[in-house]
C-alpha cells in the first residue's frame, strides 16, 4: 500500500479532509491535477496584481472558518458590511449603521430602503439571526424569489439592492436558490466583515496544505478509480496509487468522471480584473447597479469594486485594481471587453479608455447550484472504498466545502476502523 487514503482533488475539501485524517494517525497520498493548491480558489499574479480567479471573499463568521482556519495568519483585509448602489446619475452609500455610522442618514432616509422592506426582512431573516438552526433544520423549504413574494418584500431594496448582491454571491439571477440557504449566508453576512487575505485567496488553500504530513502531488490527474479486493487503486499520469480507501474531492464538474454519482448541477460567471487610471473610489464597498426600471443593472456587470481601496496588497503602492463581474445565466454574461468597459464607465463616471485588462477569468462551474431542499447531506460512499465529497454535498460556500472534507475525513476513519 502507498498510503491509507488517497485523496483526489486539492481545493478545500480534500484538503480539510486530508489534514483530518492525518490528525486520525492515517497516511495520506493527495493528487491533484493542476499545478497549485486550491481547485476553485486561486489567485494569478500579474504585474504585482493579485486577481484572484473569480471573485470571492472570506468570511471569518464561518464557523468551520473559525475552528479550522487560522484567520489572524491571512491577514484579512475586511470590505464594508453594505454597498454602494447606483441608481441612474446617483450613488447612495447603504451599511450597517452600527459599523458604519456616519452612513447612517444616508441609508435610513434612502428611497432604497423602504420601511415596508425593512419589517418584511426583519420578518423573513428575524428567527435565523437569532439562531441558526431555524434555516438549517427546517422542515420545508422553497425557493428565495418565492419566500421573499411571501413575505411581502417587494419594494425596492428588494429589486434594486438584495435581488442584485445576491444574484452575484450566489451566481444565478433568477433567485431559484434555497431560501433556507439564503436565510444562513446573509446570517454569516451579518455577524461577519468578508475580505480578502494579503496573499490573495490562494493564501487559505495554501495554509491547509502547509499542514499535511507530506506535499500534495501536483500535475498528477486522476484518470480512474477501481477497487481490487482489499485495496483502491488510483491511476494518474504519473502511475498507480494503491490505498485502502479513496476520497474523491474534484470539483463538481468533474464527480461524473470519476465517480458513479451524476455531475451536479453549476453555475458559472466570468470577472474582468482592470490596472485602472485615474482615482476610481467605492471606499470599503462593493458597487452594485440598479439603474434598469423595474430593478437590476441596466449593464452585463452585476457587481463591481475598487479591491485596491479594500485590500491593498492587491495592487502596486500607487496603483488602483478594479474587479467586475458578470454572470453566465445571462444573456449578457459573455460580454466582450468593449461593453464591459462601457459598462465600467457608466458605473464609475469616468473614462475607462485607458484602463488596462490585466486578466479575464470565464469561470464555467464556479459555484453548485443550491436548491432547495435539505442543506445537509454529508459524503457519499459509491462503493465499499469509494468515498466522494465536495460543497455540492453541503453549501455551495468555502464553510460547505471545509465541513464537507471534515465530514469525509472522518467517515472514511470510520470505516478504516471497522466503526462503519
Amino acid at each position: 500500500m502507498d498510503a491509507d487514503v488517497v485523496v483526489v482533488g486539492a481545493g478545500l475539501a480534500g484538503l480539510q479532509s486530508a489534514r483530518r485524517l492525518e490528525a486520525s494517525g492515517r497516511s495520506v497520498v493527495v493528487v491533484e491535477a493542476e499545478e497549485a493548491v486550491g481547485g476553485r480558489i486561486r489567485t494569478d499574479v500579474i504585474d504585482g496584481f493579485r486577481c484572484d480567479r473569480g471573485f470571492q471573499l472570506l468570511n471569518p463568521a464561518y464557523p468551520a472558518v473559525q475552528r479550522w482556519i487560522d484567520v489572524e495568519a491571512l491577514e484579512l483585509q475586511r470590505f464594508g458590511v453594505g454597498a454602494t448602489v447606483r441608481t441612474g446619475d446617483r450613488a447612495v452609500t447603504l451599511a450597517h449603521p452600527l459599523r458604519h455610522p456616519r452612513h447612517l442618514l444616508a441609508t435610513a432616509t434612502s428611497e432604497l430602503t423602504p420601511a415596508a422592506d425593512l419589517l418584511a426582512l426583519a420578518r423573513w431573516l428575524g428567527p435565523t439571526l437569532l439562531r441558526a438552526r431555524t434555516a438549517s433544520r427546517a422542515t420545508s423549504d422553497e425557493t428565495l424569489r418565492a419566500s421573499l413574494d411571501a413575505a411581502g418584500m417587494t419594494g425596492r431594496l428588494r429589486r434594486d439592492v438584495l435581488d442584485t448582491f445576491l444574484a452575484g454571491v450566489l451566481v444565478e439571477s433568477a433567485g431559484e436558490s434555497s431560501a433556507n440557504y439564503v436565510r444562513l449566508l446573509l446570517r454569516s453576512f451579518a455577524f461577519g466583515a468578508p475580505g480578502l487575505p494579503r496573499q490573495g485567496m490562494q493564501a487559505l488553500p495554501d495554509q491547509l496544505a502547509a499542514s499535511l504530513a507530506a506535499p500534495v502531488r501536483l500535475r498528477t490527474a486522476a484518470r480512474d478509480i477501481r477497487e481490487t479486493g482489499d485495496a483502491v487503486q488510483v491511476a494518474t499520469d504519473d502511475g498507480i496509487i494503491r490505498a485502502r480507501a479513496a476520497v474523491v474531492a474534484v470539483g463538481p464538474d468533474r464527480v461524473g468522471e470519476l465517480s458513479a454519482l451524476p455531475t451536479p448541477p453549476t453555475h458559472g460567471l466570468t470577472t474582468w480584473w482592470f490596472r485602472a487610471t485615474g482615482q476610481p473610489r467605492t471606499g470599503p464597498f462593493l458597487l452594485l447597479d440598479a439603474s434598469r426600471p423595474g430593478g437590476g443593472p441596466a449593464g452585463p456587470i452585476w457587481n463591481a469594486a475598487v479591491i485596491s481601496e479594500v485590500a491593498p496588497s492587491y495592487a502596486p503602492s500607487g496603483e488602483h485594481l478594479v474587479q467586475a463581474t458578470t454572470l453566465l445565466d445571462r444573456p449578457d454574461g459573455r460580454a466582450s471587453e468593449a461593453d464591459v468597459r462601457r459598462d465600467l464607465a457608466r458605473l464609475f463616471g469616468t473614462s475607462t479608455r485607458r484602463w488596462e485588462v490585466l486578466t479575464h477569468h470565464v469561470v464555467e462551474h464556479a459555484v453548485p447550484a443550491q436548491l432547495p431542499g435539505p442543506i445537509r447531506r454529508g459524503p457519499v460512499w459509491t462503493s465499499e472504498r469509494v468515498l466522494v465529497t465536495g460543497d455540492h454535498r453541503e453549501t455551495a460556500s468555502i464553510q460547505g466545502a471545509l465541513v464537507a472534507g471534515d465530514r469525509a475525513g472522518r467517515a472514511a476513519e470510520r470505516r478504516l476502523s471497522g466503526r462503519s
